[in-house]
């Protein structure tokens, strides 16, 4: 085997091995990225596992959490600069960034974000919220940007607020369904203002204690959150055809956590809501149909593409 074969060959093994975490950890994502073309979806799996590992340097801690995410990042952001990694989600990360010509300072207000996770414990107002999301979420939905691509006569800064809305919907829907686990990591996503409004004290989160006020809480953010998914909407249609069916089975899918957030009365505070596997499916399948003939006209248009990849 030759250097570049071998090189190769260690990218596609570090590409495979995100696409691993995603499944594992990300199941709604996961099948939504499988409506993407092959040439896409490894990119979008490596700034999944990224964001999944740096995320669970904060969330499940050695002993030495803030030393640990400073050497994961100041790695990386010498790797970017080098060009390579030794470390598989590092290295798919770099590649992505590289190929699709990420801005530096997305990763960096990412970093930032969850840097400050290790001592921010609330957020006062959603102005507060929204500011930290501009690095946890935010920059999420400006670096897949570049991979999913624009339809023809759409600039990248145009499509990029409804991006950022959906990376913050996201996430916000995220925060609605594990209020009870993060309050255990001593982190509350619940603007401090409104659950005063609602007269939810933080101490009724730790004690997990459902009551009317808290539905009421959840309710008026549930609002929130739809209102950032409309603000998403006018985005999809500028995005390049073939990509389009993988974000709307995403937002079908992250949309249902907060359907079944009602169903279940919003009690999140001792469980955890998610999708079923048979609504999963079902979504995948709607979409599925539309997302092969959007990759034909694909593949017609260019017979030549191909994953530079291999994954």
């Amino acid at each position: 085997m030759t250097a570049v074969e071998d090189r190769q060959a260690r990218l596609t093994a570090a590409y495979r091995h995100c696409a691993a975490i995603a499944a594992e950890h990300g199941k709604s994502y996961h099948l939504a990225t499988r409506l993407l073309t092959a040439d896409r979806r490894p990119a979008v799996h490596a700034l999944y596992a990224a964001a999944r590992v740096a995320d669970d340097l904060v969330d499940h801690p050695g002993a030495d959490p803030a030393g640990d995410l400073a050497t994961w990042s100041r790695a990386l952001l010498a790797e970017l600069e080098e060009g390579w990694s030794e470390d598989p989600v590092r290295l798919a990360l770099v590649h992505t960034y590289r190929r699709y010509d990420i801005p530096l300072e997305h990763l960096v207000d990412f970093l930032a974000a969850m840097t400050s996770d290790l001592t921010v414990d609330g957020y006062p107002t959603m102005d507060a919220l929204d500011r930290y999301m501009w690095g946890s979420a935010s920059v999420i939905g400006l670096q897949v940007l570049p991979v999913l691509g624009t339809a023809p006569g759409v600039a990248r800064e145009e499509a990029a607020p409804h991006a950022i809305a959906l990376g913050e919907a996201f996430q916000l829907t995220n925060f609605l369904r594990d209020v009870g686990e993060d309050v255990d990591r001593g982190r509350v996503y619940l603007p401090a203002d409104l659950m005063a409004a609602h007269g939810v004290p933080r101490e009724q989160l730790a004690e997990k204690r459902h009551d009317a006020r808290f539905a009421a809480l959840m309710r008026e953010m549930v609002a929130i959150v739809r209102r950032r998914y409309d603000d998403a909407a006018p985005g999809t249609p500028m995005l390049a055809p073939e990509s389009r069916d993988c974000v709307r089975a995403a937002t079908d899918l992250y949309g249902g956590i907060l359907t079944e957030i009602e169903k279940a009365d919003y009690r999140v505070l001792d469980r955890r809501v998610s999708v079923s596997k048979p609504r999963r499916l079902a979504v995948f399948a709607r979409r599925l149909t539309a997302a092969q003939l959007a990759r034909v006209r694909v593949t017609i248009a260019n017979p030549k593409s191909r994953s530079s990849t291999g994954a």
